[in-house]
């Protein structure tokens, strides 16, 4: 997610992320990257979002968490791998 930047190209960005899991077909401008991730026991779950959106064939803008919400996602996975949380 980091490495995507503004004026890049469509196969840049599908390189870098995949292919889209949601590409609108009204709206050729966005693309949608959906993570979902069920951890086995402790039922947490870890979801994120990150929407690319292109001004012709170059990024335009991208919308991701903040860097707050995925520092907290992050803490909240080591506390799991490391077993504190059941």
């Amino acid at each position: 997610m980091n490495q995507v930047q503004a004026g890049m190209t469509r196969s840049q960005v599908r390189y870098l992320l995949g292919t889209p899991l949601a590409a609108d077909p009204f709206t050729k401008d966005r693309w949608d990257y959906i993570y979902y991730l069920k951890k086995g026991r402790t039922g947490h779950i870890d979801t994120r979002r990150v929407t690319v959106f292109f001004d012709g064939d170059k990024v335009a803008s991208l919308t991701k968490p903040s860097d707050a919400v995925a520092a907290e996602q992050e803490k909240s996975a080591a506390e799991i791998k490391n077993g504190r949380i059941y």
